[in-house]
C-alpha cells in the first residue's frame, strides 16, 4: 500500500460529509451520461452477454482515475479481500514479488520475479528471482498492470494457478497451489562494525512490533548503531509509522495531518527513545511512510539519509467501502513532517547522495545485492561510528 495512512472505513452518509442524496448539476450530468452510453450499448453493441459488474467496475475505476491523483484508486468487490489482506500483511497466493519487466526499447514484456518467499509454494516449484511471468491461466499478462496480475494470481486457498514463465529465455509452464501466506514486514542482521542492519519492506500491519523486536535483538547481539533500509518500500499504515517513530525518537511532534475539512491531527512522541547512532537508506521508490520515516529521523538529527532523492508524496488515503462491497481508496488529506514541511513534489533530499547503476538496481530489487557491492549501503556505513570509535 502506498499510503502513510491506510485506514479502512465503511462508507457512511450519517455524518453528512459524504452524503450524496443532494445531487449537484454536474453529478446529474454524469448520471445522464452513463445512462446515455448504456442506452447506446443496448441499442447498437453487437457483443453478447455484457457483464454489467465489469462495466460498473470500469466506470468507477475511470471516475477515480479521472481525478488525476495517482494515490487514489478503485478496488472492486472481487478484489476487496485481497486489498484488506495486503494491509494486514497476509494473503492467499504463491509467494512471489513482481515488477514490470522492460526490454531495451522500454517496452513492457512481462513481470520479473524479484523475490520468492522462503518455504512458499513458488519456491517449492523451483521458481527463481529473475524468472519472467508472461501468462497466468493462459491469459497473456505482458501488457497488464501489477494490480491485474495480482488479481489473477491470488485466489482461494487450496486452488491452483497455471503460470507460464521465461527461465533463462526458455518458456516453462507449471501449476502452483495457492496457500495462506504471511508477509514479514522487516528483517535484520548484524553487519561488521557492530551495525544493526534492518530492512523495512513495508509499514503495513505488524511493522512497528517487528522492527522494535529486531532493534532489541540486534542490541543484544552487540549492535552499537542502526542502519535502516527503506529502499523500494511503498509505505503503509499511519499507526505503524507513528508507533515506530515514537519508539525511536525523543519527545516531540512525529506526525501532523490536515484533512479535507481543515481538521488538524498531531501525533507526538514521549521522552523515551533509542539512543544510538542511526542512518537511513532511501531511493526514488521510497514512497509515503518510507520517505516520511527517513525525513523524521533526519529532521530530529537522529540519522543521516543516504541514497537517492525520494518521490515526494504528501497525501494520505482512506478506504471507503461502497454498498456493493467495492472500495474507493481516496486521498482525503495532507501530512506534514515534524518541522511542518510538506513532501508533495519535494521528497526527501539525502544528506549523502549516491546513485546505483541499472545492474545494481536490478540486484537490489531481487534482494541479491551484496552489501560489499552496494555503494549506497557502504556510504551509509561511512556516516556511522565504527566499533572502535
Amino acid at each position: 500500500m502506498g499510503c502513510a495512512v491506510g485506514v479502512v472505513v465503511t462508507w457512511c452518509t450519517a455524518t453528512g460529509v459524504f452524503n450524496r442524496t443532494q445531487q449537484t448539476a454536474d453529478e446529474r450530468q454524469g448520471s445522464e451520461k452513463y445512462n446515455e452510453i448504456m442506452d447506446l450499448v443496448d441499442q447498437y453493441f453487437i457483443g453478447d452477454n455484457v457483464d454489467m459488474t465489469a462495466v460498473d467496475d470500469g466506470m468507477a475505476a475511470g471516475m477515480i482515475a479521472g481525478l488525476g491523483d495517482r494515490w487514489s484508486y478503485y478496488v472492486s468487490a472481487e478484489e476487496y479481500q485481497n486489498y484488506i489482506s495486503g494491509i494486514n500483511n497476509s494473503y492467499v497466493g504463491i509467494g512471489v514479488t513482481i515488477m514490470a519487466k522492460l526490454n531495451e526499447d522500454g517496452e513492457q514484456i512481462g513481470f520479473e520475479i524479484t523475490d520468492v518467499s522462503k518455504d512458499g509454494p513458488a519456491e517449492g516449484k523451483g521458481i527463481l528471482a529473475g524468472d519472467i511471468l508472461i501468462r497466468v491461466d493462459g491469459t497473456d499478462v505482458t501488457q497488464s498492470s501489477v494490480t491485474e496480475v495480482k488479481s489473477l494470481v491470488t485466489g482461494e486457498e487450496g486452488t491452483t494457478v497455471n503460470l507460464t514463465l521465461l527461465h533463462d529465455g526458455e518458456e516453462i509452464n507449471m501449476d502452483v497451489e495457492r496457500r495462506a501466506l504471511t508477509v514479514i514486514p522487516a528483517s535484520g542482521r548484524l553487519l561488521e562494525g557492530s551495525v544493526g542492519y534492518i530492512v523495512i519492506d513495508n509499514f503495513d500491519a505488524g511493522c512497528s512490533e517487528t522492527v522494535q523486536g529486531l532493534v532489541e535483538d540486534l542490541r543484544a547481539q552487540g549492535a552499537q548503531s542502526l542502519l535502516f533500509d527503506v529502499r523500494n518500500n511503498p509505505g503503509g499504515l499511519k499507526a505503524e509509522l507513528t508507533d515506530l517513530l515514537d519508539y525511536l525518537l525523543p519527545e516531540g511532534v512525529v506526525f501532523h495531518t490536515i484533512n479535507y475539512a481543515g481538521e488538524e491531527d498531531i501525533v507526538t512522541s514521549d521522552a523515551s527513545c533509542v539512543d544510538m547512532p542511526m542512518a537511513v537508506l532511501v531511493n526514488a521508490s521510497s514512497y509515503s511512510a518510507a520517505e516520511y520515516f527517513a525525513c523524521a529521523l533526519q529532521e530530529y538529527g537522529k540519522g543521516a539519509v543516504v541514497g537517492e532523492h525520494t518521490f515526494g508524496k504528501g497525501y494520505y488515503q482512506v478506504g471507503l467501502q461502497l454498498s456493493d462491497g467495492s472500495c474507493v481508496n481516496l486521498s482525503i488529506g495532507k501530512y506534514f513532517t515534524p518541522n511542518g514541511e510538506s513532501l508533495i513534489d519535494v521528497g526527501v533530499t539525502p544528506d549523502v547522495e549516491v546513485l546505483l547503476d541499472e545492474e545494481a538496481q536490478r540486484l537490489l530489487a531481487q534482494r541479491k545485492l551484496d552489501p560489499a557491492d552496494d555503494p549506497q549501503l557502504q556510504a551509509a556505513l561511512g556516516t556511522l561510528p565504527s566499533k572502535s570509535e
